[in-house]
């Protein structure tokens, strides 16, 4: 499997391919729409994430330190981001995901694209997962 790294690559490569942000937009909604579904049942208040405007949900196991999750939002736009990071993150190595400097939503230019409200929510993701991690990283995985 790909690391981290090498998955950034990969999706700053997807995006460069695309000439302006309404299409980076219209590829970022399109990556949240062929996400997996998540199951209804994992849609609870402690797989919610705190701190984004949209309702977003991230259903970490982990799995002999590997981090396996389900995810999703109620937000087109912001489904588009939990689609990078579910690329980016899922059946990773819980201490890669607790090092990983996610450099792509930079170098992307995504910062200065969004709302400010999404960009806490981005962060907000981030700071969810790398605590899933830790987490994982503290039962012995």
């Amino acid at each position: 499997m790909p690391g981290i790294q090498e998955l950034q690559k990969d999706l700053s490569d997807d995006f460069s391919l695309l000439a302006n942000w309404e299409e980076k937009y219209e590829y970022l909604i399109e990556m949240g729409m062929d996400m997996p579904a998540m199951k209804p049942e994992s849609k609870v208040d402690e797989n919610l994430v705190k701190g984004c405007q949209s309702s977003v949900w991230f259903d970490v196991k982990c799995q002999d330190g590997i981090m396996v999750f389900e995810a999703d939002s109620d937000s087109l736009v912001v489904k588009g981001m939990v689609a990078m990071l579910y690329k980016l993150l899922n059946n990773q190595p819980a201490k890669e995901v607790l090092e990983a400097e996610l450099s792509v939503f930079e170098e992307l230019g995504l910062w200065r694209h969004i709302s400010s409200q999404r960009s806490n929510g981005l962060t907000a993701m981030v700071a969810h997962l790398k605590a899933e991690a830790l987490d994982c990283l503290a039962k012995g995985g």
